[in-house]
């Protein structure tokens, strides 16, 4: 959670005699010990206080004190901290975001918590071919919320880091391994939730910045200005701008981002607090070919057969349908949301976030015009740039009345939310050297057209989702608030209605769905050391998009699927002492209808769809320990141990695979992380060591994916102010420190070995070099 603003502390005095007195005395409540005190880009400066009126017998003096915070503070070196909530979450802190490589994502922050696996393509966070899992439940089942906001894609559910917002300006990113909050504003979150939450602006006008340069030419540069408090309004805020780029690591190819957040922010009595947040991202990224296990182990990371073509060449084996150029995939974002506190009356609070979003994308691949199915003359063999575009527009509001009243917690709420998408199939004449001249196909006259000047388009989705959804809840405190029982219900209505031009499927589908949601938790505080805590929830999502239209699946079949429901449970307990922070989770999960995704082939285009995984069980523990900062050193060790098992029989083309009691897909059995953090507020430095288990790519278990280790080491040098600069700051990142050549996760999972599982390749070693310095 965002720290509070620091508030000045004055004091008057009749003479400048006590102001020693008062300066020691200031030092000892505020627990200024060793350590010190930076006021860089996180520090928080107060709003100037206007003096008590001096008494008017003799002259007064005033003396402000500021607490500034402090870094190396946090257990674990920022890894984990103190939580009360009953259920398992971890929260990442700044102490370790600020030792992290700024390209990194969010995704990228909580890879070494318990759980948590993250699937990446290259090594800096730039690919937005990247996924997560969690206890084994892939990204498309975990929630993505940024101060109340939802982030998830609306067609698909999946979530995607690089553009939710830039490094610096996260205060703090939390993952909920088991379930969301009730009042969180998402659909599919079985796997849990990642909520994140920006900076607040600083109290004093400056701001912050930093460049990196490093492997793969890489290169970037970041700026935040920070208002201040304008005039005497109240009101301050930041905006900042990013200019990313870097040459793929391997292959051809390059990708380029820019990006900008801005939050502004009005705080005024007890508890009333309304900003103004947004996200706008531009990028065209380059594309990593997924790999399969034979071509692989025959050819490893560099081979032809695993990576697009540097050259355009229509004689060769492929056609020239793997030049690099003709994947290159734009994308724009623009998020947009008003986050409100308000107190209505003593205990009385309201909590309102309205958000508009705006999203487009082009995720294009080579094909021919035969392979397209456009022509069956002598041009059948041209080639062109097969587009998949996708446009979406979203907008709702979530609204939460929180009562206290004695012992209870009362909250009621109601979330609505619309959503418009629109995804089609044009194509792109290329020139003689490969080149399409218009890759973010706005133009019409640009793309392949029919012999009436209509575009071709070999298929399109259009799809309108609306979503009420009304939940009360009643957390109540006994025995002197070391019980607390916390129980809601959440109704969610969501309606869905669309068309398609695609083949082989039906033309319009729909669903209308009312599911309840029941929940329960448990918290007893034993002693101020030791807390346990019990809670279960019930969660479900609906196909994606392409999914509810039925036809082709990757599994063949032609028949709609069913919603997803799932209940989970967990047992904890939890240990905060003077020198230890940890805790232990025991979870289980039951679903029906289990969805898992994965990507088809749509004339050259990855398309992503469902698989319906039947009946799955998953049971297992974490676990997670921080030391906090002793002699300036903080280790932190996390793990998980995973049994998830298919409950049922799964339908093929085929007929019926004997699959009921096999290992579920993407669930490694094994999972364990540590982290080593140096912070003397100078010298600081961060080692940190991530393994994952073998996991199995098909639903029948004949193929599976090996285990790896990777490690990432930072070390930095922090300075004193320097004139105008705030501490200066130089640190290196190396990332996948030993340069290990590995499979990073399952892009596809099938059904069978025989239907070709592929897989993310894992980023090479990178070494990047940061400047930064706040002003």
């Amino acid at each position: 959670m965002p720290r509070p603003p620091c508030r000045p502390v004055v004091f008057s005095a009749p003479s400048a005699g006590r102001l020693h007195v008062l300066t020691v005395a200031l030092s000892t409540l505020l627990g200024l010990g060793p350590g010190m005190a930076v006021a860089d880009d996180s520090t928080t400066q107060p709003t100037p206080a206007k003096p008590p009126r001096p008494p008017a017998t003799g002259k007064v003096e005033t003396l402000t004190v500021t607490s500034q915070r402090v870094v190396g503070t946090e257990p674990g070196g920022g890894l984990i901290r103190v939580e009360n909530a009953a259920k398992s979450v971890s929260t990442i802190g700044t102490d370790f975001m600020r030792k992290q490589a700024p390209s990194a994502t969010a995704f990228d922050m909580v890879s070494l918590l318990p759980g948590a696996n993250v699937s990446s393509s290259d090594a800096l966070g730039f690919s937005p071919q990247s996924n997560i899992s969690v206890r084994g439940l892939g990204g498309d089942s975990l929630g993505y919320v940024l101060e109340g906001m939802p982030l998830n894609d609306i067609a698909y559910y999946n979530g995607y880091p690089g553009q939710f917002a830039d490094t610096e300006n996260y205060q703090s990113v939390s993952l909920a391994q088991g379930s969301a909050d009730l009042d969180s504003p998402v659909l599919n979150a079985a796997g849990g939730l990642m909520s994140m939450t920006f900076r607040d602006p600083s109290m004093r006008a400056g701001g912050y910045a930093d460049v990196s340069y490093g492997s793969y030419n890489t290169n970037r540069q970041f700026l935040r200005l920070e208002t201040g408090q304008i005039g005497h309004t109240g009101l301050r805020g930041f905006v900042s701008y990013s200019h990313g780029y870097t040459d793929n690591w391997r292959g051809p190819g390059h990708d380029e981002r820019q990006h900008i957040d801005f939050k502004f922010l009005r705080e005024w009595g007890q508890g009333n607090r309304v900003s103004l947040i947004g996200t706008w991202n531009t990028m065209v990224a380059s594309y990593y070919p997924p790999v399969d296990k034979s071509g692989w182990q025959a050819q490893g990371v560099h081979g032809a057969a695993n990576n697009l073509a540097a050259t355009y060449n229509p004689n060769n084996a492929a056609g020239g349908t793997d030049y690099w150029a003709l994947y290159r995939q734009p994308e724009r974002i623009a998020y947009l949301a008003a986050p409100a506190r308000f107190t209505l009356a003593r205990g009385l609070h309201l909590k309102v976030t309205p958000y508009a979003q705006w999203s487009y994308g082009n995720d294009p691949g080579g094909t021919t015009l035969g392979d397209a199915g456009l022509s069956g003359g002598a041009d059948a063999g041209t080639v062109v740039r097969s587009n998949w575009t996708q446009t979406s527009y979203r907008s709702g509001f979530n609204a939460t009345l929180d009562w206290q009243l004695g012992n209870h917690d009362l909250v009621f709420g109601y979330w609505y939310d619309y959503s418009d998408d629109s995804e089609h199939q044009p194509f792109t004449p290329v020139n003689a050297q490969g080149y399409a001249p218009d890759i973010w196909v706005d133009r019409i006259s640009r793309t392949l057209l029919d012999a009436s000047g209509q575009q071709v388009d070999a298929g399109s989705y259009h799809m309108i989702s609306q979503t009420n959804a009304l939940y009360i809840g009643d957390r109540m405190h006994f025995l002197r608030k070391k019980l607390m029982v916390d129980v809601g219900f959440k109704e969610v209505m969501l309606d869905r209605t669309g068309t398609t031009t695609s083949g082989g499927v039906q033309t319009a589908a729909g669903s209308n769905s009312a599911t309840p949601l029941p929940r329960i938790a448990i918290r007893y505080q034993i002693t101020p050391r030791h807390m346990v805590f019990f809670n279960t929830t019930t969660n479900f999502r609906t196909p994606d998009e392409s999914a509810l239209f039925g036809g082709v699946t990757a599994s063949g079949t032609a028949t709609q699927l069913k919603n997803e429901y799932s209940v989970s449970e967990e047992l904890g307990y939890r240990y905060n002492g003077d020198l230890i922070v940890g805790s232990l989770t025991l979870f289980n999960y039951n679903f029906t209808n289990r969805e898992i995704q994965t990507l088809l082939n749509v004339n050259g285009a990855q398309v992503d769809s469902t698989i319906n995984g039947g009946g799955q069980t998953s049971r297992g523990v974490d676990v997670e320990i921080g030391l906090k900062p002793w002699h300036h050193w903080a280790p932190y060790l996390s793990g998980e141990y995973l049994h998830a098992t298919i409950d049922s029989d799964i339908p093929s083309a085929t007929g019926m695979l004997a699959t009921r009691g096999k290992m579920a897909v993407e669930s490694p059995t094994l999972q364990a992380s540590a982290g080593l953090s140096y912070d003397d507020g100078h010298f600081f430095g961060l080692a940190s060591v991530h393994y994952t288990g073998r996991q199995y790519s098909t639903f029948m278990n004949d193929e599976r994916m090996p285990d790896h280790t990777t490690g990432n080491l930072a070390i930095g040098y922090r300075m004193d102010d320097h004139a105008f600069l705030s501490h200066p700051e130089f640190r290196m990142n190396f990332i996948n420190i030993t340069n290990q050549h590995y499979l990073s996760g399952v892009a596809t999972p099938t059904l069978t070995k025989a239907d070709g599982p592929q897989y993310y390749v894992g980023g090479g070693l990178a070494v990047l070099f940061t400047a930064a310095t706040g002003f």
